[in-house]
């Protein structure tokens, strides 16, 4: 099938963050043909933030629940109870962001852990998709996820930060590469490793309002500028635009079925 859109896999697209503009934040990301856009949860506190924005757009915005690694403090059980009822609240596509984040501390490395195998033991139970978030903890999630069977996960590697090895490691555990702004910045390593990833196993994202894409560094992140980083991703696989929109496009149902709604 030929998309004629973009998907964002992941952003935070919630009125905290646009008090006075989410709706406009939305209807300019449609009419940059950004059609779909995947809200990932963080918190308990999500649920309601993503339910909002479905309510609003509910052809256009989808949901993910989860708990962001660096959310994760003593109370993790009874955030992850809570959480548990919305797993099959309207519009939700899967399971994030989650994983393992040891770049500022430790301090709740145990807990961290045992949060991130309850969230992947949700995806593998429900046949749901993940969107991970691992940040300087590749040494620790890797052995995690390598308990799990190949094929009973799939998902993405939100905000990709890791290398040669753990693109290879990703590719063959079934999950794609999500390609943000950063790929935008000057001098970023992701632009010199991508063209061995291969354009069949990326998807886009912005993760807004964070990481704004060249020209807009700096400045409050929208899915609107998802053009920006297909253009850039162009230009690194020297190809046409269409053809990364096309191939981003059915990489991000593949890993997301339900985007499409029968």
């Amino acid at each position: 099938m030929e998309y004629s859109y973009y998907i964002d896999t992941h952003s935070h697209l919630y009125r905290e963050y646009y008090p006075n503009d989410l709706e406009n934040v939305i209807q300019r990301s449609i009419d940059a043909h950004v059609e779909k856009i995947i809200l990932a949860g963080v918190d308990a506190v999500t649920p309601k933030l993503i339910a909002e924005a479905v309510e609003l757009f509910p052809e256009n915005i989808y949901g993910l629940i989860g708990l962001h690694p660096s959310d994760v403090k003593d109370n993790y059980q009874d955030v992850l109870d809570e959480l548990e009822k919305h797993i099959e609240d309207k519009n939700i596509v899967g399971i994030g962001e989650i994983g393992l984040d040891y770049y500022h501390d430790r301090n709740f490395e145990k807990e961290q852990q045992i949060t991130f195998k309850k969230q992947l033991d949700w995806a593998r139970d429900l046949g749901k998709p993940l969107s991970l978030h691992i940040r300087s903890a590749y040494n620790e999630a890797v052995p995690i996820m390598n308990q799990y069977e190949i094929g009973s996960l799939k998902g993405v590697l939100h905000c990709f930060s890791g290398g040669t090895q753990e693109a290879e490691w990703a590719k063959k555990r079934g999950f794609m590469i999500g390609i943000g702004g950063i790929i935008t910045f000057k001098n970023n390593k992701l632009q010199e490793l991508l063209p061995s990833i291969g354009l069949k196993n990326i998807v886009l994202e912005t993760d807004a309002p964070y990481l704004a894409p060249t020209p807009h560094r700096g400045t409050t992140n929208e899915s609107a500028y998802i053009p920006l980083i297909a253009q850039k991703v162009a230009e690194i696989f020297n190809t046409p635009v269409k053809e990364v929109m096309k191939q981003t496009t059915e990489n991000a149902i593949k890993i997301f079925p339900d985007l499409i709604q029968e």
